[in-house]
C-alpha cells in the first residue's frame, strides 16, 4: 500500500471508485484459501461489470506463492500475480512509476482518522483498491515481476535454516508453477508504508520467513527462510511511527523469538525491546509469535523491567500431549509448558499468557485429547484459542497415513469442549478484574451497539483478545479515540469486561 501510494496511486477502500482492484491473499489453512479465492471472484466479477471502473486487477500474496499458474490459468480476469518476495513488483503490475522521495520527507504515510481499511467492510479489509493518477504502458508488468524476484540480493540466515533447507524443508518441487527461488523480501525503515490501523497504534514486522519443521504448517515454502531485519532500521521505523503519533507498537514475526540469530545476535529480542522500550513517547510495546523452547530468562527479565512493554506472552504451544507434539515436530510435554508458564509468572508478576491449540491432529487418540483439557485446567490460560487441524498438501502431516487421520465430527466436538472449558476459567479469572483501576486506550464506538464503545488495556493485543466496553464516560462529555484514559473495571463476562472513565 505505502509503495502504490508512494507512486501516485490514491487509496480507496470501496471498489467502486478503484481503477486497480489488489487482492492480498492467504494461504495457511482451507478456510483462507476460500475466503481469497472467493475475494479474488467477487473482483473479477467486479472488473467485468459495467459500471466499475476497474482496469487491472492484481492478486498478491502466499495464494501465489502456492496456485501461481492456476490463477492465471482459469481466473484470466487476472492481470498480474506479486508473491511474498516481489512486494516491489506491485508497481509494474499496477503500471505505476515509482517517485523519488524527498530529501526531506518521510516515505511513511498515515490514512486521515476513520478512514483506514481496518474500519471498512470485511470485502474492504480482504482488498486494497487503488485509484491512478497517471496510466503508464504496464504490457511487460509481469515480465518485470519475475525479474525482480531474481534480482533479490542474497540475505543472511541461520545455520538452523540452512540445515533444514538442505533436509527439504522448504521444498516446492511439488507445487505447479511456482517460482524455484524462495521469497528473500524484506522491508527496511526506507521502505513506504501505510499506517492502515488506528492513529495510536502501529505493528512492526521484524522478520520474514520460518525455518521451523512444524508438519502441520507450511509457512516456510510460502515466506522462505527466517531472516531478521536489522536493529536499527526497526528502531528508525519506530520513531517515525512514534513522531507520528503512535504511542502503541506490536512487533510481530513468524517467531519473534529467533530475532537478530541470523545477524549473530544472542537474545536478539531482547535487545531489540531494550532498544524500543527507551523511546520517548512509546507508551506501549508488546511482541507477538514466541516459541515455546526459546522464551529466554533474559526476554522475561527485559518484560519485567520495563512498564511500557507488555506483560504478555503469545505462546502457540500447538498441544500438551508429547506424542502428539512430536508428530507435530514441534517437542515439549505439558510438564515443560507448565514450568514455563510457572517461571513466566514468577519472573514476571501479573503477566498475561496467550496461547493456541491445534485438536484433531493426525493421530490424535481421546487420551491424547484428555491431557490436553487437563493441562489447560492446570494453566489456567488468559485467552486461548483452539484450531481444527486443516489438511494442507505440502505439509508433512498431509502425508501421514490415512488411517490416523481424526474424523471430522470427532475434532469439532473437542474444539466445542475445549472452548467450554476455557469460557468457565476465563469467566472466572475476569470476574477478579472488577475493581481494578487500569490504563485504556479507548478505539471508539463499539461495533455492537452504538450504546457502548470500546478500548484495550496493555492485557489486550489488537484485534485478537477480549474487549473493554466502556457505559460511562465519568467526566467526560466525550472521549477520543487514541487516546489513554484511566478507568475502573465495573463488570466482567465470560470474555470481555466493563469500565467506567473516571480520569
Amino acid at each position: 500500500m505505502g509503495l502504490l501510494h508512494s507512486a501516485g496511486g490514491q487509496l480507496t477502500p470501496n471498489a467502486e471508485d478503484a481503477e486497480i482492484l489488489v487482492v492480498n491473499t492467504c494461504s495457511f489453512i482451507d478456510s483462507a484459501k476460500q475466503e481469497s479465492v472467493n475475494t479474488i471472484l467477487e473482483m473479477a466479477r467486479h472488473k467485468q461489470s459495467h459500471g466499475g471502473r476497474a482496469q487491472r486487477l492484481i492478486v498478491a500474496g502466499c495464494l501465489v506463492e502456492r496456485y501461481r499458474d492456476e490463477i492465471r490459468k482459469n481466473i484470466p480476469e487476472v492481470d498480474a500475480v506479486v508473491g511474498t518476495g516481489e512486494l516491489e513488483a506491485i508497481l509494474a503490475a499496477a503500471g505505476l512509476v515509482p517517485k523519488p522521495v524527498p530529501a526531506t520527507g518521510s516515505p511513511f504515510n498515515i490514512f486521515p482518522q476513520g478512514s483506514s481499511p481496518s474500519s471498512q467492510s470485511l470485502a474492504a479489509r480482504a482488498q486494497s483498491s487503488v485509484r491512478q493518477h497517471s496510466h503508464p504502458e504496464a504490457d511487460s508488468a509481469q515480465l518485470a515481476i519475475e525479474q525482480n524476484a531474481l534480482a533479490q540480493p542474497t540475505v543472511a540466515s541461520r545455520p538452523e535454516g540452512d540445515l533444514r533447507q538442505q533436509q527439504g524443508r522448504f521444498s516446492r518441487d511439488a507445487w505447479d508453477g511456482t517460482t524455484a527461488a524462495l521469497p528473500e523480501y524484506l522491508y527496511s525503515d526506507e521502505t513506504p508504508r501505510i499506517l492502515a490501523t488506528p492513529r495510536a497504534s502501529a505493528y512492526i514486522k521484524i522478520a520474514e520467513g520460518c525455518d521451523h519443521p512444524c508438519s502441520f504448517c507450511i509457512i516456510p515454502q510460502l515466506r522462505g527462510k527466517f531472516r531478521s531485519r536489522r536493529l536499527s532500521s526497526i528502531v528508525a521505523e519506530a520513531e517515525k511511527l512514534i513522531a507520528q503519533g503512535v504511542r502503541e507498537i506490536t512487533l510481530i514475526g513468524q517467531d519473534t523469538t529467533c530475532y537478530g540469530e541470523d545477524l549473530g545476535l544472542t537474545d536478539g529480542l531482547a535487545q531489540l525491546l531494550e532498544a524500543l522500550a527507551v523511546l520517548p513517547n512509546l507508551r506501549w510495546l508488546r511482541f507477538l509469535y514466541t516459541y515455546p523452547n526459546k522464551v529466554t530468562t533474559r526476554l522475561l527479565e527485559t518484560m519485567a523491567r520495563h512498564d511500557n512493554i507488555a506483560r504478555y506472552l503469545d505462546v502457540p504451544l500447538q498441544h500438551a500431549s508429547a506424542s502428539v507434539l512430536k508428530r507435530m515436530k514441534r517437542g515439549g510435554n505439558a510438564k515443560i509448558f507448565l514450568e514455563l508458564i510457572e517461571k513466566a509468572r514468577r519472573i514476571v508478576p501479573g503477566i498475561v499468557i496467550r496461547t493456541s491449540f491445534i485438536v484433531g491432529f493426525p493421530g490424535e487418540t481421546e487420551e491424547d485429547y484428555k491431557e490436553l483439557e487437563s493441562f489447560i485446567r492446570a494453566a489456567r490460560i488468559d485467552w486461548l484459542g483452539v484450531f481444527t487441524y486443516s489438511d494442507e498438501e505440502g505439509a508433512k502431516a498431509f502425508e501421514l497415513d490415512t488411517a490416523l487421520k481424526v474424523p471430522e465430527r470427532t475434532i469439532q466436538a473437542r474444539r466445542r469442549k475445549l472452548m467450554k472449558l476455557q469460557q468457565k476459567i476465563s469467566a472466572k479469572a475476569k470476574a477478579e478484574w472488577v475493581g481494578r483501576e487500569i490504563d485504556l486506550l479507548v478505539e471508539g464506538e463499539s461495533e455492537e451497539t452504538e450504546l457502548l464503545w470500546e478500548g484495550r488495556t496493555l492485557q489486550h493485543a489488537p484485534e485478537i483478545d477480549g474487549k473493554v466496553f466502556i457505559n460511562d464516560f465519568g467526566p467526560h462529555e466525550e472521549l477520543v479515540p487514541g487516546t489513554f484514559y484511566r478507568a475502573e473495571i465495573t463488570e466482567s463476562h465470560d470474555y470481555d469486561v466493563v469500565a467506567r472513565i473516571i480520569e
